[in-house]
């Protein structure tokens, strides 16, 4: 129990914090604020930056309200940036709701509202933009809050935080909000050391406790008893794994366990999965999985399934069923609500997006989300969700990246995902934050987490992915030529190199060298102790023993060119022989007479023996192992010319003909090819060596051999030491060095000058393009490759700088609308060859290549076609293609910003409103 002093102590803290701007913040809200909520936001309101590292959920983002009332009651301004530009949207919504839409401006790459408000909402690549190009906008600055800060992990945009948080004015405080994550105290290191005053709040406690499940069939089961994976689970997947081959059967003859019964039959004490008609691997089906949580209170859901068709394969899934889990009267609500919403959109684009569908599905109470929707749809899904007017979304884990849609239950129908390159498991990290989605505060009074068996999925394994605490946070960083640009532009190129030296990139990597450096000491020191004892008073024994070593390693060098040679020699006369050859065998256990039947030939660009019947009236085809020396013909006998090798009779026949041609007297014949014996240089150098040996004084000391031991293991010891020295020097200043290296491609190029000191005219215009082909565009600009082009071409060619393929639709000849186009596109193809040489020259990372697969369709769109023309016959989404256009309106942004050319200028301008219409300008923003 306190004492009266700490007591008194408490109440007057508490009286402060009331009289302070916390305290009105804190009373303006209808809840009480957490113990680590007000920590992080006394930290703020003391002048510090804040690092808040809490489990989604657990409401972080109070903090970064926090730092925006603080802003406006003190004057001065706040930036609240975001990954994602849905994110920065519901951010949007949620700070006008509070501080009045005069207060509160958007930034995105394609949206600008009220931009000079004292609050901003941005993504935080627009943040980095503005700082580079000094903007006026960062008057009067005093806060920046970085949701999902833990983002800077991202290998694609996750430099973008570091670049931010290391160019920041110093008056600037930056409270960052993160996931939990295994070393926050490094990263508040980090920020310390780089941004000053910081305080480190981290956060482990969920205010709504998750319990884990696995649904076997339609029977959820805990996953933990006590401290391990509940016993009752692993007999009911024993039990699952060995009815699943009968129940195939059944299903497969139409037999029991084909046809699912009526609801009233169902057996809920048992794993009936496989007995269901369910998904393959023994699961149930969407609509029974979505029918059990119904039933077991366990709605409103999010059902994570790492495919866009699974996730709209779900909803039809659903609508076949006949499933509905709001009222009807709700139902027709919600379509009017939906019919206002899309209002905007040209009734004729509604078919191609899945409307009909898709609307069907919200009036009952269920709908898809994935990035391949339009941002309208995605957007009403959040909307509807959140407010709990309909209880099932099926989603892809996109939607796992901060956007609120708290649940009570969060499904998972696999732990496998394809990450772009292959299927891999997913990370407790991932599983961390996908599960983090479930419980709402101040709603429910616990979450679900449940995971979906099939067969082959391990219990263990899933226990072990709930149970995991460690999921480090690891840098991305490194430097870009747009970056390089900007900042020796800035601040000269010394200065950048010691800013680019404060990263958390290289933060983490000096922290690695630390441990290297302390066995690299204790290396030293054993050397020191190895070369004391193996010292000799009659000369100096390191040299003796490196003499000895020089002298084993050329008798092993010279053994090795041996061997190769000879296997050389080896292939080269199986290459020789030819069918009706005879042949000794001369190792392994084919060793013998033989036979060739078929002769050596090249599969694959390798080569493959020949193919010999051997006396025991086997087929063997012939490797190095059987043949390690060189071979010849010792005689030759008739093989048929349609011999079978497969047929047992045509190699007895040919064995007794093998029998009968082999000559006597030479079973135990060696070779009549005489070994090659090694060069004459080789001998030389080894008879120089020895002679060295015995000529030098230690040959003659009687503790040679004790001091040959300790020798050895200095030797081996000093290989080792060497090694961690090559480690210590990759890791110290890489990302200074990495600089370097980029500095020097671009003083190659002509956008730097005097030793990359000096920024030129074309260094200028490349300071204006943030493309991740920014150096490519800077090129295309520099060779005029887009001038003859109309909007609706350049538009078109400069889509093959933001177009990715997912893995699936990359198209080798991509269907060019026009030839000024397809011209463009193969002249940006040559440089980029160009630029690649150049990367792997100076050994840097290579640029991706241009890829011209929406070409077509942005010249058709950018022409005003209507969208189910544009995407007919294409693989591509209707969201990934307003995704991707609206990618293209930035940089085209951009180009018009950096071209020097007065015609290109005006195109780009032309091209940036004829792709803006339509779908591509749908987004709300009121």
């Amino acid at each position: 129990m306190p004492s009266p002093a700490e007591r008194y102590a408490a109440a007057k803290a508490r009286q402060r914090r009331d009289r302070s701007e916390l305290g009105r913040f804190a009373a303006s809200l209808d809840f009480p604020l957490d113990d680590f909520q007000l920590r992080a936001c006394e930290a703020v309101e003391e002048g510090k930056g804040v690092l808040v590292a809490a489990p989604t959920g657990a409401g972080k983002t109070i903090v970064g309200e926090f730092a925006v009332h603080l802003a406006l009651a003190t004057g001065r301004k706040a930036f609240y940036t975001t990954p994602i530009k849905a994110l920065s949207n519901q951010k949007y919504h949620d700070l006008v709701r509070r501080h009045g839409v005069a207060n509160v401006g958007l930034l995105t790459g394609d949206a600008s509202v009220n931009g000079e408000a004292p609050i901003v909402v941005m993504t935080t690549e627009v943040l980095r933009n503005m700082m580079y190009a000094a903007s006026t906008t960062l008057t009067g600055l005093g806060f920046v809050v970085m949701d999902e800060v833990h983002y800077l992990a991202d290998r694609f945009r996750g430099a973008v935080w570091e670049e931010v948080i290391i160019h920041l004015p110093e008056s600037v405080q930056v409270v960052s909000l993160s996931a939990t994550v295994s070393n926050a105290e490094e990263f508040g290191d980090w920020l310390a050391e780089v941004r000053g005053n910081h305080e480190v709040v981290v956060s482990e406690h969920r205010p709504v406790p998750l319990f884990q499940h696995m649904m076997v069939g339609t029977t959820m089961f805990d996953l933990f008893a006590g401290n391990r994976v509940n016993p009752d689970l692993l007999h009911a997947i024993r039990n699952a794994e060995q009815r699943g081959r009968f129940a195939e059967d059944a299903r497969r003859l139409g037999g029991p366990g084909g046809r699912r019964g009526g609801r009233n039959q169902r057996d809920r004490t048992a794993p009936r999965g496989f007995a269901r008609g369910g998904r393959p691997g023994g699961g149930a089906t969407r609509a029974e999985v979505v029918e059990d949580l119904d039933r077991e209170g366990l709605l409103p859901a999010i059902t994570f399934i790492f495919s866009r068709v699974g996730c709209e394969a779900a909803v039809g899934q659903l609508l076949a069923a006949g499933t509905r889990l709001v009222p009807e009267r709700e139902g027709d609500r919600i379509r009017r609500h939906v019919e206002e919403r899309v209002e905007s959109l040209a009734d004729e684009d509604l078919g191609v997006l899945g409307y009909w569908d898709f609307l069907e599905g919200l009036t009952r109470g269920f709908a898809a989300h994935h990035a391949g929707m339009l941002p309208i749809f995605r957007e009403v899904v959040e909307e509807l969700f959140t407010e709990g007017r309909i209880r099932a979304v099926f989603a892809t884990e996109t939607l796992a990246l901060g956007i609120n849609m708290p649940a009570r239950t969060v499904v998972l129908e696999k732990l496998v995902k394809f990450n772009g390159e292959a299927h891999v498991d997913i990370t407790p990290a991932e599983y961390t934050q996908l599960t983090g989605r479930a419980g709402r505060r101040g709603i429910d009074v616990e979450g679900h987490a449940v995971v979906q068996w099939t067969r082959g999925m391990d219990p263990m394994a899933v226990g072990g992915l709930a149970s995991t605490r460690t999921y480090p946070l690891r840098s991305s960083f490194r430097p870009t030529y747009n970056m390089a640009v900007n900042l020796v532009a800035q601040v000269g190129r010394e200065v950048t190199r010691e800013l680019l030296e404060t990263s958390f990139a290289q933060f983490q990597a000096d922290r690695a060298v630390v441990g290297l450096a302390t066995q690299l000491r204790k290396n030293e020191e054993g050397l020191d102790g190895y070369a004391e004892a193996m010292h000799c008073d009659l000369g100096d024994f390191r040299e003796y023993a490196r003499l000895r070593r020089e002298l084993a390693d050329a008798e092993k060098d010279g053994r090795k060119a041996k061997a190769a040679s000879r296997r050389a020699e080896a292939v080269v006369s199986m290459e020789k022989l030819r069918v009706g050859d005879v042949i000794r065998i001369p190792a392994g256990r084919r060793a013998g007479w033989a036979v060739v039947v078929q002769p050596a030939r090249t599969a694959k660009g390798a080569p493959t023996g020949p193919g010999v019947v051997t006396e025991d009236k086997q087929f063997r085809r012939l490797t190095l192992v059987d043949v390690p020396e060189p071979v010849e013909a010792m005689a030759h006998v008739s093989v048929p010319k349609h011999f079978n090798p497969k047929s047992p009779k045509s190699r007895r026949d040919l064995a007794t003909s093998l029998r009968i041609a082999t000559p006597h007297g030479l079973e135990d014949a060696p070779s009549r090819r005489g070994r090659r014996d090694v060069t004459a240089a080789e001998s030389d150098h080894v008879e120089h060596l020895r002679r060295q040996l015995r000529d030098h004084p230690c040959h003659e000391c009687p503790k040679r051999e004790e001091h040959a031991r300790w020798a050895e293991r200095w030797w081996r010891l000093k290989r080792e030491t060497t090694g961690l020295q090559r480690r210590v020097e990759g890791r110290t200043n890489t990302v200074a060095r990495t600089f370097d290296r980029i500095c020097e491609a671009l003083e190659a190029l002509g956008y730097l000058a005097d030793g990359g000191t000096v920024v030129t005219e074309r260094g200028a215009r490349l300071r204006r393009l943030y493309s991740e082909k920014d150096l490519l565009a800077a090129e295309c600009l520099r060779h005029d490759v887009w001038k003859r082009l109309d909007a609706p071409g350049l538009a078109a060619a400069v889509s093959a700088l933001v177009h990715e393929p997912r893995h699936e639709e990359a198209d080798v000849s991509p269907r060019m609308p026009t030839d000024d186009v397809a011209d463009a596109v193969k002249a940006m193809e040559r440089l980029w060859s160009q630029i690649e040489d150049l990367e792997t020259e100076h050994d840097l990372p290579t640029t991706s290549m241009p890829d011209g697969g929406m070409a077509w369709m942005v010249h058709r769109w950018a022409s005003g076609g209507r969208l189910d023309d544009v995407l007919r016959g294409q693989d591509m989404a209707a969201g990934d293609f307003v995704r991707r256009c609206k990618q293209l309106v930035d940089l085209l942004d951009q180009v018009g910003d950096a071209a020097t050319d007065t015609e290109l200028r005006r195109t780009a301008r032309k091209a940036v409103d004829a792709v803006m219409r339509g779908v591509v300008a749908a987004d709300r923003l009121d």
